[in-house]
């Protein structure tokens, strides 16, 4: 459904994110430099041979995910140039989907955190603590570690003791695998100090979690997954 409240067909959101992934890509190769204005709206879409409602929608995307932002009386400029290695790691034409799957995920674990919090017990306590200890060992290690990490937030839905978040979890779960190995490998590109920082964020749900704390889980949990979304997109090394 549109803003305007009229439908909006599949085709419409295919061909939004193929705009999308395209002006991505664009960005990421330097053709349109950071801090540069964009093509006006008229030029971009008929370079891109789509109709003005289907560049904007890409557009509203790409200002979602902080790379471009928009000036009034002015136009789109690029806010930031992602890490190139990006279009190395995220198969083609998966990158919207993987946006997607963030923003489903920061709502939907974020309230398995605040529930587990509530609801432990000691064997899925241990399931939980047994994830993060495999994740310190994937960090010592210098190993991905996404299987770790998406077990580690699979424990976190087991404690909720309601099925419907692992049957959610686990009709996702290709997608979810594909952001974790996005994300897990931009860090590992940046620095190795990166995949720490997230283990920290982990460190942080799980105390809130064995503190029995819904409040702090649930706010521990959605910025954990929201820094997982934003760090995807923090540019390239040099320009930091």
């Amino acid at each position: 459904m549109r803003p305007d409240g009229k439908d909006r067909s599949n085709r419409d959101w295919s061909l939004a994110d193929q705009v999308y992934e395209e002006v991505l890509r664009r960005i990421v190769e330097g053709e349109f430099p950071e801090n540069s204005k964009l093509p006006s709206e008229n030029s971009l879409s008929e370079q891109l041979g789509v109709s003005r409602p289907v560049l904007r929608q890409a557009l509203s995307q790409l200002r979602d995910d902080g790379i471009v932002l928009s000036r009034q009386g002015s136009g789109s400029y690029v806010h930031k140039r992602p890490a190139k290695a990006m279009l190395s790691f995220a198969p083609v034409g998966s990158i919207a989907d993987i946006q997607r799957t963030f923003e489903f995920r920061i709502t939907i674990e974020s309230e398995a955190a605040a529930l587990a919090a509530k609801r432990w017990n000691e064997q899925s306590l241990g399931r939980i603590e047994q994830a993060l200890k495999a994740l310190d060992g994937c960090i010592e290690t210098g190993a991905l570690g996404a299987d770790a990490d998406e077990e580690f937030h699979l424990a976190i839905a087991s404690a909720t003791d309601n099925h419907y978040f692992m049957s959610t979890r686990a009709s996702m779960k290709p997608q979810i695998l594909m952001g974790m190995n996005l994300a897990r490998s931009l860090s590992l590109t940046v620095s190795s100090d990166r995949l720490k920082l997230v283990q920290s964020e982990h460190y942080e749900i799980l105390d809130a979690i064995r503190r029995r704390d819904s409040d702090a889980a649930h706010k521990a949990m959605r910025r954990h997954v929201e820094n997982a979304r934003t760090r995807i997109f923090d540019g390239t090394p040099a320009s930091h």
